[in-house]
């Protein structure tokens, strides 16, 4: 059903989003939009984008909002980035790839660190002065989903490592995509990044695709007895780097 906008709606949505063409169709990112965010108690303003793919590629974006009331976006995921400073133009800045993590970002399961990690990226932006977190939606469970991930926690819970819970239920160890969040990392900023992340294969994806990577900063932490296996199990199979001093140490 097509609808009719106010032209004045309409001009104030279509100023704030921008198409990234890609190999698929496009990306519609959507923002900046002010986001107050409540960090360690204390209001951080961040600019908060969000995008979606989708097949049609127009800068006629009327047909594109058109489609939202037809379509459930809430049955789907869709990713987004935190940006903080002036992320366009410094020369340092900080970024974050986060994998979703239900349980972990959430609830503030201790089974992983997910949560701990996205709270300290998030710290380490605003103490940096400039950088940008990307939350990206399809990742959960390394890309297996979030039905799939609770049953490889029931594995787990009877001898697998996450490594054998993913590969038990017909998965590979990691399957996740960085494409889409770096397609946006190139339209938000065309200077060089630093990394934070354990994970080399962020690294390479980043390098592979073009981007300079200054530096990679460890994100380790909050470690006990609750995710000790799963943080060996990411150092000796997954490939994760460990930083000196760390208490993952055996």
């Amino acid at each position: 059903m097509q609808t009719t906008y106010d032209s004045k709606v309409l001009s104030i949505l279509e100023d704030k989003i921008q198409l990234i063409e890609t190999d698929k169709g496009a990306i519609y990112l959507v923002g900046p939009i002010r986001l107050p965010v409540n960090l360690d108690r204390e209001t951080v303003v961040f600019q908060w984008y969000c995008w979606l793919n989708c097949d049609e590629v127009t800068t006629k974006y009327e047909r594109i909002i058109n489609k939202l009331a037809s379509t459930n976006l809430a049955e789907l995921q869709q990713s987004s980035v935190l940006v903080f400073g002036d992320f366009a133009n410094a020369e340092e800045a900080v970024i974050r790839m986060h994998s979703i993590c239900h349980t972990g970002d959430i609830f503030g399961s201790r089974r992983c660190d997910c949560g701990f990690q996205l709270e300290q990226s998030m710290k380490n932006i605003v103490e940096h002065g400039t950088g940008a977190l990307f939350y990206l939606a399809n990742h959960e469970g390394r890309g297996i989903g979030l039905f799939s991930k609770a049953m490889a926690y029931i594995l787990q819970e009877n001898g697998h490592d996450t490594v054998e819970a993913n590969e038990a239920l017909g998965f590979v160890d990691d399957s996740r995509n960085y494409s889409d969040a770096i397609q946006v990392l190139k339209t938000l900023r065309p200077k060089p990044v630093t990394l934070m992340t354990n994970n080399p294969k962020k690294m390479e994806a980043l390098k592979n695709a073009g981007l300079t990577v200054s530096e990679r900063k460890p994100l380790w932490g909050d470690v006990s007895e609750h995710n000790e296996k799963y943080l060996q199990t990411k150092i000796s199979k997954s490939g994760h780097i460990e930083a000196e001093g760390t208490c993952c140490n055996d």
